[in-house]
């Protein structure tokens, strides 16, 4: 039988000729056409094609280069073959993990026809390499010279999003400029108008949403763009017109620079601080007034009311609607602090809304609380559950999955040794071939049977510290906190992961509450 070949393709630029986002580029045309041509003059049969168009070669999450990565596991080809080795990975980590560890392992050759990578040959081992470290310096030196040219194009006020703010669209004859889009600047002035006028975030949400008005990032899907979303709600919510409100793009400056990238090689980002954003004044056309913008930016100081000045709510961030699952807010009425589902007051069909009285919610979690104390903390079962802290715990999960790959790993090298002899009996490889690749294959299996034995020292002495750690936490969670007569943030920490709150039964002053503990 003829082998079979697994044809990869990739390109991390979009086509400019794309006719439907759907189709593939020209370029991944040609690579499939060349790749196809090639495979046929060497009389191997294809497998299939996997295509990743707009895709960067240091990216991990590649969707058709993982589904070739596991049909290769599988071993339901024989060759992978490329354009360029860059195309596959321009990662040199991923280079050495498939190319010359599992492909290898898998009994699967790889080849890329333009820079003559091919594994079946064992003397181009060190240009391959070479290729990957060529290849992980461009990279490096790439984001390094986009990150200058970015950073100089921000200083100068130039826009470089990939897509403009909501009420803005970009200049389609000069880069880098906003024009304002009237459709969705009328939203934005009515946000800032309604604010002035003394309505809640949460209620400017609600007549937008009344008026069937879609959301900034439903807009952007409506009207053609290729935006990624994080959530599919299409509705206004509190914090989006909270970010509107305090957006200074909308009075003309240009704000940039807000986050940053981890490293080249993620696309993870985090926050920057406010001194290290790009801010420049008079850049583009405002949609708001500056009359507007400073008497909104005064009700938004006015109306800033901590729940207690300096502290935490004792529920911040952990009640949660049944429903939706949406954070609950604090809110007051009459005297009493209630905590409610936002997503209620949005729109009347989102989400029927849980609602709870704060005190009322602090005596069921602190009734709660001690009944279990009562019950359980002095019985053995108890002091065995909790005597792992969460790091420890972690730690021991880690190095049980560190020991079984390391099993496996050594096994699998073990009988890549006993084929290798007996593809030597055979006749299927030389002499020296046989000698070359024991010896890489014994390296590695006698490195991972010592990062098993490493990983099984550790586990057995982080069990025995967890022991020893979790005796000692039991005590202090007796002293400092058990019996509670009133909750505290500190304690709402320790115990409490979240809380599921529902919304009154009917006829009844029963509200439904979920509490999922931390031990």
């Amino acid at each position: 039988m003829n082998p079979k070949a697994a044809i990869y393709c990739r390109l991390s630029e979009e086509d400019k000729h794309k006719q439907l986002p759907s189709d593939d580029s020209g370029s991944i045309q040609n690579q499939k056409s060349m790749l196809q041509q090639y495979a046929a003059e060497q009389g191997w049969e294809v497998y299939d094609v996997y295509s990743d168009d707009d895709y960067a070669g240091a990216d991990r999450n590649r969707p058709a280069f993982n589904r070739l990565l596991n049909d290769a596991s599988k071993r339901r080809f024989d060759i992978i073959l490329c354009k360029t080795q860059s195309r596959f990975t321009r990662e040199l980590e991923l280079v050495e993990t498939y190319i010359h560890g599992l492909l290898p392992l898998w009994g699967i050759r790889f080849v890329s026809i333009v820079d003559n990578a091919d594994t079946a040959n064992k003397g181009n081992k060190k240009s391959r390499q070479i290729n990957g470290l060529v290849n992980e310096w461009y990279l490096e030196d790439m984001s390094e010279n986009i990150r200058s040219v970015l950073t100089d194009r921000r200083k100068n006020g130039l826009h470089i999003g990939s897509f403009a703010l909501y009420g803005y669209q970009k200049d389609p004859d000069q880069k880098g400029r906003l024009l304002i889009d009237e459709e969705a600047a009328a939203v934005v002035r009515e946000v800032f108008t309604l604010y002035a006028h003394g309505y809640g975030k949460t209620a400017i949400a609600r007549i937008l949403n009344e008026k069937r008005i879609p959301n900034p990032t439903e807009y952007k899907r409506l009207h053609g763009l290729r935006y990624h979303q994080t959530e599919n709600s299409t509705l206004w919510k509190y914090d989006t017109i909270s970010h509107m409100l305090t957006n200074e793009m909308y009075i003309g400056n240009m704000v940039q620079g807000r986050s940053g990238s981890v490293s080249y090689k993620t696309k993870q980002k985090k926050p920057r601080p406010k001194s290290e954003w790009y801010i420049v004044k008079n850049t583009h056309e405002p949609i708001i007034s500056q009359d507007l913008w400073e008497q909104v930016q005064a009700l938004l100081t006015q109306r800033a009311r901590p729940f207690q000045a300096g502290s935490i709510g004792l529920f911040a961030g952990k009640a949660r609607c049944l429903y939706c699952g949406y954070t609950m807010r604090s809110t007051v009425s009459r005297g009493r602090r209630y905590l409610k589902c936002p997503n209620r007051h949005v729109s009347k069909d989102a989400c029927p809304g849980a609602f709870i009285r704060t005190d009322a919610l602090e005596q069921l979690v602190l009734s709660e609380l001690n009944s279990l104390s009562e019950q359980f903390l002095d019985k053995d079962a108890l002091e065995q559950s909790i005597l792992s802290d969460d790091h420890s715990k972690e730690l021991q999960k880690q190095l049980q999955k560190t020991i079984a790959f390391s099993e496996k790993k050594a096994a699998e090298y073990t009988k890549a040794l006993h084929t290798l002899y007996l593809d030597k009996v055979t006749g299927l490889i030389s002499q020296e071939d046989f000698t070359e690749m024991s010896k890489e294959f014994t390296a590695q299996r006698i490195r991972f049977e010592r990062q098993l034995a490493e990983s099984q020292t550790q586990y057995a002495n982080a069990a025995e510290a967890s022991a020893a750690d979790g005796v000692t936490r039991l005590h202090e969670i007796r002293s400092q906190y058990l019996p509670l007569k009133r909750l505290t943030r500190e304690a709402t920490d320790c115990f409490i992961d979240h809380l599921s709150i529902g919304r009154r039964t009917p006829g009844t002053k029963d509200v439904p509450v979920e509490i999922h503990w931390n031990f």
